[in-house]
């Protein structure tokens, strides 16, 4: 117990987790202040849908608005009404449950009919039909966004239009948000462990080290931990949390071997642990790049907006007209085992990272994960902003998919 202890003692160091909004492109304009999503009907979002449906084919399409529920429920809901597995519906986005959100689902094994007869609470059919394909996420070109500021003076119009014209000419900074790195703030740390392979800091990280916004019986499930009461902990744990229990049960089934943590860990949660230790670490690039976030440098890996490619910047001063357009962008590495790096001054800044936290590309070589790595662009682009005034601030705009409209709104309200 002393080793586990000795660990607990530790201060907490998170790695790199950037506190995105008090970096700002736009710090030359003063924010505008006020409350965001004060009532479901103030942050209005509708998907820019890929391709259309085509009236024919096995699945059914279905135009849905939804209210105070996320994307996940809402599938819940409409396979329990129907009668099916959730699995048989697709979709091409996930939106957030605090707003009012538009948005297309596919079905299978059910009819037009079926669908269109559907009376569930915080659920509206809008549209039906058919199409040959499901759904899948990615089958998105943008989302446009209609949203309202609440507890703002009417002198917040000029505030607001002067930033976002500042961000239509620059881009938005790509920014992970918060939720990336989940309610404990630590994803990014599990990640690290699990590249660094550190089983009993991971289970340390993982289970134990209560928190105090965290409710009363996980606080006491994670104190037990702490004091390596695995069985106890276990008995206590609620049973919604699927990836704590199935460790903590290999665990106390071989004697506290904490290294059977990551044997029992499926993919897809260490893949998302890993992928926010990478989003930390690309934060922490842009944050640097913010003065210059529309300027390409030599030796810049440029992100192709159009087909998601990228190539390697030779002479910036040829390539910056197409970056003025907003055809490229520069971009930053998710880091993996074949990630593309920059060179000159933008890849020194990349080398630097990854030696500030010790690593090597080949660090992300996970047994049975596949850590390629990627690039991704500095920023994306804010299409036909619109704002005025209806007993508060209303502001209207288009994103591509992928994009967070709240790093839109960070840059105006600055608080």
């Amino acid at each position: 117990m002393g080793r586990f202890l000795e660990r607990l003692s530790r201060p907490y160091q998170k790695i790199s987790i950037i506190e995105m909004n008090t970096h700002y492109l736009t710090n030359n304009q003063p924010g505008i202040g006020g409350r965001l999503k004060a009532a479901p009907e103030d942050f209005i979002v509708e998907e820019i849908p890929l391709y259309l449906p085509s009236g024919q084919g096995q699945h059914v399409y279905v135009q849905i608005e939804k209210a105070g529920l996320s994307t996940p429920a809402a599938i819940r809901k409409i396979a329990q009404a129907l009668g099916i597995s959730p699995r048989l519906i697709g979709y091409a986005g996930l939106k957030d449950a605090q707003a009012v959100t538009r948005q297309t689902l596919s079905i299978d094994k059910i009819t037009p009919e079926a669908v269109q007869a559907l009376d569930l609470p915080n659920i509206t059919i809008l549209d039906v039909n058919r199409h040959q394909n499901k759904l899948k996420p990615g089958h998105l070109s943008g989302n446009r966004f209609k949203i309202k500021v609440r507890d703002v003076a009417e002198t917040a119009l000029s505030q607001a239009e002067a930033t976002l014209a500042e961000l239509t000419r620059k881009g938005i900074p790509n920014f992970f948000d918060a939720q990336r790195f989940g309610n404990r703030g630590n994803t990014g740390r599990l990640g690290a462990l699990i590249i660094r392979n550190d089983a009993a800091e991971f289970v340390a990280e993982f289970l134990g080290r209560p928190q105090t916004h965290e409710t009363v019986a996980i606080q006491a499930a994670r104190r037990l931990v702490d004091e390596e009461q695995w069985a106890e902990a276990l008995a206590v744990w609620p049973p919604s949390f699927t990836d704590e229990r199935r460790t903590l049960e290999a665990i106390v089934k071989t004697d506290g071997d904490l290294g059977v943590a990551f044997k029992v860990l499926d993919k897809r949660t260490k893949t998302f642990f890993i992928s926010a230790f990478q989003a930390e670490l690309f934060n922490q690039l842009l944050v640097d790049r913010l003065d210059s976030i529309d300027r390409l440098e030599d030796g810049d890996i440029a992100y192709i907006h159009h087909k998601g490619a990228a190539f390697l910047v030779e002479s910036a001063a040829v390539e910056q007209p197409r970056a003025d357009d907003f055809e490229i962008s520069p971009s930053g590495p998710i880091f993996g085992t074949k990630t593309l790096l920059a060179q000159g001054q933008p890849g020194q800044r990349e080398q630097a990272v990854l030696e500030q936290h010790d690593l090597v590309l080949d660090d992300f070589t996970v047994p049975g994960l596949k850590i390629r790595g990627a690039r991704r662009p500095y920023r994306f682009q804010l299409k036909n902003p619109e704002v005025w005034w209806e007993d508060g601030l209303m502001l209207t705009f288009e994103l591509p998919a992928g994009s967070y409209a709240t790093r839109v709104m960070a840059e105006v309200m600055k608080n």
